[in-house]
């Protein structure tokens, strides 16, 4: 059975992504209700889940338009603050999509209770804003040794597996990757990639975990490299990532 993974355009910045299997629809985070039931209606499905990642209003603002007899999944550590949920998850739990195993991981830093979807036989995880495209998200509730934690989680996944990622920001963490490796050729030809895609109108999200293991500053902490860059040879790779991160809050 093959997936079909629609990644859907919303507000400014936002993602959310349609993950269709068999004769089942899932739809991960739900930024704004219009575009996404635009997106359903023309392709003739019917969401029958929706997976939140965490509570910020820009990843539910659309599930109570959109659920309509849908099952509701998210973080049993956030149910407080997400919309009713009919399946409340924690890390290590895991459930059926149509025939399909997905597991739940805990990846807190960016909020308490941020929680990412990985799909073994579609080779894809859906990070929102723990993992992101050249980046991670801004630790806003949890710690940095935390979000590095949560980091080192979802880098330790098959090389091949496909983030999908909360927002298109991806053109500028490049900018900022450079002043962390101006050297790296890896990041100097992604760079390259994304300009090009971006004059075409086209997203950067999603990104292979491979291409974000040799270019995203933020997973590349623990290497001597980067931390020789930042004379913090050392530094354990947590102080590491923590330091990359403070200076991408100012940048």
């Amino acid at each position: 059975m093959s997936f079909e993974i629609v990644t859907v355009p919303c507000l400014k910045d936002n993602y959310a992504f349609l993950v269709h299997a068999g004769d089942r629809t899932a739809l991960v985070d739900a930024p704004e209700a219009a575009p996404i039931a635009e997106a359903v209606r023309r392709r003739g499905w019917t969401i029958d889940e929706i997976w939140i990642t965490h509570h910020h209003g820009d990843h539910i603002d659309g599930v109570a338009e959109l659920r309509q007899g849908a099952i509701v999944r998210g973080a049993a550590a956030d149910a407080h603050r997400l919309p009713p949920l009919d399946s409340a998850l924690g890390d290590g739990d895991s459930f059926d999509f149509a025939g399909h195993e997905v597991r739940v991981m805990d990846v807190s830093g960016h909020t308490i209770g941020h929680i990412a979807y990985y799909l073994p036989d579609a080779k894809a995880a859906f990070t929102a804003d723990s993992l992101m495209a050249l980046g991670c998200g801004r630790v806003f509730e949890g710690t940095f040794p935390q979000m590095w934690d949560s980091l080192s989680k979802l880098a330790a996944l098959p090389e091949d597996t496909i983030i999908h990622s909360g927002h298109e920001y991806t053109e500028a963490n490049g900018r900022f990757a450079l002043t962390i490796e101006p050297e790296n050729p890896a990041l100097l030809a992604r760079i390259e990639a994304i300009k090009a895609a971006r004059a075409d109108g086209q997203p950067t999200v999603p990104s292979r975990l491979d291409e974000e293991l040799a270019t995203n500053p933020f997973l590349r902490a623990g290497l001597a490299e980067v931390k020789m860059l930042l004379n913090m040879s050392d530094e354990s790779d947590a102080a590491v990532f923590a330091e990359i991160r403070r200076r991408k809050d100012s940048f």
